[in-house]
């Protein structure tokens, strides 16, 4: 990263989930055809009687979610308790998925990284989201984080289309 460049200047940011309980509201593909790397960045705001949402990731070879299926991970990174201080923990994932922490009134953060070539690249797969799970009494949002650009600008690629 360039310190000397804004933010925006070199990564594509990307809302895939607005604030909102997951039920069955799906967060959008993103493509990372143009892009190295991704990072999803998942905030999360409990309640009381929180249920957790299961996280996951999902590829597929458009951003109409064609053919899509599991991807593979095995690392996130977590914060359960964001009022209390801002390190995030590597954390293992178990069988590609991870549910968010249920502990009531509490602010959350996770954030899981992608490279481009973890995508099943041989098969033409390049567009991939976040899953989230059903959940209860707990809000969240999906931010995509796009980097490392392939041919310019990210401000001037598009990642939510083909």
């Amino acid at each position: 990263m360039n310190v000397n460049a804004r933010l925006p200047d070199q990564c594509k940011i990307v809302t895939g989930f607005a604030p909102g309980t997951p039920s069955t509201t799906t967060p959008d593909y993103v493509s990372l055809k143009n892009y190295a790397r991704m990072s999803v960045i998942i905030c999360v705001d409990n309640a009381t009687t929180v249920t957790g949402s299961a996280i996951t990731l999902v590829q597929a070879s458009d951003v109409s979610a064609t053919g899509a299926k599991a991807l593979a991970f095995t690392k996130y990174f977590a914060n359960t308790d964001t009022g209390a201080g801002d390190t995030l923990t590597e954390t293992t994932a178990t069988s590609n998925t991870f549910t968010t922490d249920n502990t009531n009134a509490k602010n959350l953060l996770y954030v899981i990284d992608i490279e481009a070539d973890d995508l099943d690249v041989s098969n033409s797969f390049d567009c991939v989201r976040a899953g989230t799970g059903d959940a209860a009494n707990t809000v969240l949002s999906v931010v995509y984080v796009l980097y490392g650009s392939r041919y310019q600008s990210p401000a001037a690629v598009a990642a939510i289309t083909d």
